[in-house]
């Protein structure tokens, strides 16, 4: 059996009907950059995430730029980031001329909320947490933390769209929430894409402006600005998605709670740890193996779409190589890149293909 790491085609064939004729309204008004089909989309999905406003940008990675520039952090300053992330993090403060400096996960793979007051100094502008693999970070103490030095959360929302703390969405809990709409995502666009979200009327302005090459009217550039706009034909796209979105992540559910039922207590698998307050929306499944390169290939040879999210922790990247980091000196982060590997996980998984990713888990590791 061949079962892929996520399935987009399935999930189109479901709302092929409405995504046509979605993208053919958007080609048939010619309203291809912003345009009223973003307008659309960002008015359901403000309320989604429990804020007052949704700008769409072009990707998940401009999303976190704008939150930035929009914040006012810029060179000589210092924003702290934890080391087990998509580089996407830690490259959007690089962009905005910050000093990203990291800090270990623990074990559920988000920030260590431990870590975080000894990892401030005097440049630190702003904490910025990422819900990974679609659980939240403990916010309520870095919020705290936050508010005890008078600096601002943007919270990376990449792959938590829906996901909740305390009963509070993904992206309403900090100054700043920076979604991507990347077409794996629990909520894909069929392109790139991306949004700010924010209760704070004055961020939401100047990500509008800042997206759009830094316009207060049309060939007026007050500031130095960007094209960071999200399409018209995405924003039909997502638009549509919405409806669904809620379904989509209770099947996720179920099929997270299938898979730890499965391979609760077997021998040389490890789970990611739930924290009792979140309600991840599972945008990955991971588990942490020995030799795990190994196991891939061989789950590989049966047919699985397994992944590695993510193979060299942030820290260790060459990129930042200046930054003067060495092995070592966040040693969850490292284990996880070492250890972890991604299941197939997607709405219309069935319990069949299940047991056969988990039969091949075994085999693998046996």
């Amino acid at each position: 059996m061949s079962i892929p790491l996520v399935d987009l085609r399935t999930q189109y064939a479901g709302i092929k009907p409405e995504i046509d004729a979605a993208v053919l309204k958007v080609l048939e008004t010619g309203a291809f950059a912003l345009g009223p089909a973003v307008a659309e989309f960002e008015k359901k999905f403000a309320p989604y995430c429990g804020v007052k406003f949704a700008a769409g940008t072009s990707s998940g990675t401009s999303a976190l730029h704008l939150a930035l520039r929009a914040l006012d952090i810029g060179p000589g300053d210092e924003v702290i980031v934890p080391a087990m992330t998509f580089v996407a993090t830690a490259a959007a403060v690089a962009y905005s001329g910050a000093k990203p400096v990291f800090v270990d996960v623990d074990n559920t793979c988000t920030m260590d909320a431990a870590k975080v007051e000894a990892a401030i100094t005097p440049r630190t502008k702003a904490i910025l947490p990422v819900h990974l693999y679609g659980q939240c970070a403990d916010m309520d103490p870095i919020l705290a933390i936050a508010e005890k030095h008078g600096i601002p959360v943007v919270e990376d929302c990449a792959q938590a769209h829906g996901a909740e703390y305390k009963g509070r969405r993904a992206g309403s809990m900090g100054s700043v929430g920076c979604f991507s709409f990347y077409p794996g995502k629990n909520l894909g666009a069929y392109g790139e894409g991306g949004a700010v979200v924010t209760n704070r009327e004055e961020i939401d302005k100047m990500v509008r402006v800042l997206r759009d090459w830094g316009c207060t009217q049309r060939y007026h550039h007050d500031y130095l600005g960007y094209n960071y706009r999200l399409e018209g034909v995405q924003g039909a796209v997502l638009g549509v998605k919405m409806g669904y979105i809620e379904k989509w992540t209770e099947a996720r559910r179920r099929a997270a709670a299938c898979y730890r039922a499965k391979l609760t207590g077997v021998p040389g698998v490890g789970l990611v740890e739930i924290a009792p307050d979140c309600e991840p929306v599972w945008h990955i499944f991971a588990v942490f193996v020995a030799n795990r390169d190994q196991v891939v290939e061989k789950m590989h040879a049966d047919g699985i779409g397994v992944g590695i999210h993510y193979p060299i922790p942030v820290h260790m990247q060459k990129c930042f190589a200046e930054l003067g980091y060495k092995p070592g000196d966040f040693p969850v982060a490292e284990r996880i890149g070492k250890e972890e590997l991604s299941l197939p996980i997607y709405p219309e998984i069935t319990e069949a293909q299940m047991d056969s990713v988990v039969e091949s888990l075994k085999k693998a590791i046996a």
